[in-house]
């Protein structure tokens, strides 16, 4: 089921998927809720998956202004007001991932589980060049953009002109702000993504309630190259309770 909700100036195309708890997806920047398509079959045999285009993205249309994490973060807790109703696990993947970390920080009553899948808390997180595009990864997202975007494939410059000049400024969370994040949180990361594994690591480590996943020969894409691994560690995650080890646990208490 597919369908438009006005959010604020952002009229916001959003698909629902499963039965279950609620389950929020926020894509990849410059992409849309079809980068879940390898993965959301599995998350809706557990759970009720809700898939919206973040503004600018797919099936939503750009608004005037910039776009930024913290305004797309305002426009999730209103997502998650008016269509949820209610708190929600909230999975992330890449700029969705900042996303919903911000999310999460702004109204952690309305985040049960968080997973941040190949995100960065600081901009300066990302391997260098990493966010410059080349030829190809542009001649990609533009074509994937012009499928669905109700301003047409003209306004392709637009939108990436201001995610460009987001990704190289924002976000600035510190380790600080993440000590201040008391929701259940999963960081996931390819071994070989374009975010810097020690940046996973040390958002790892400065959250109070924090898991780490590093998935094994897979880059910035493991969602998609490495989909029953990454759904089954997402499912052990959000449906999982706090099992005991055999060896006592060394990171600092919670």
């Amino acid at each position: 089921m597919s369908r438009y909700v006005q959010l604020g100036p952002v009229n916001t195309w959003y698909d629902e998927q499963g039965t279950g708890e609620p389950l929020v997806l926020l894509h990849p920047g410059g992409a849309d809720s079809r980068a879940w398509q390898t993965n959301i079959d599995e998350l809706a045999t557990k759970f009720r998956c809700y898939l919206p285009d973040r503004r600018g993205h797919g099936r939503t249309g750009d608004v005037d202004g910039p776009i930024s994490y913290d305004l797309m973060a305002d426009d999730t807790i209103a997502f998650l007001e008016r269509l949820v109703t209610g708190p929600a696990h909230v999975i992330g993947c890449s700029d969705g991932a900042t996303v919903a970390l911000l999310t999460a920080l702004k109204r952690p009553d309305l985040v049960r589980r968080l997973a941040l899948v190949s995100g960065v808390f600081h901009h300066d997180g990302w391997l260098p060049g990493a966010i410059d595009l080349d030829a190809d990864s542009t001649e990609f997202l533009s074509s994937w953009y012009a499928e669905v975007s109700p301003d047409g494939g003209d306004h392709y410059p637009v939108v990436a002109a201001k995610l460009d000049r987001m990704h190289r400024t924002e976000p600035t969370l510190t380790e600080g702000d993440l000590g201040r994040l008391s929701v259940r949180t999963l960081v996931m990361v390819g071994d070989d993504d374009e975010v810097r594994l020690e940046h996973a690591v040390a958002m790892y480590r400065a959250l109070p309630d924090g898991e780490l996943a590093v998935v094994p020969r897979t880059s910035h894409g493991l969602l998609v190259e490495k989909p029953a691994l990454c759904n089954a560690m997402l499912l052990e995650f959000l449906l999982g309770g706090d099992d005991p080890t055999m060896a006592p646990i060394r990171r600092r208490p919670k």
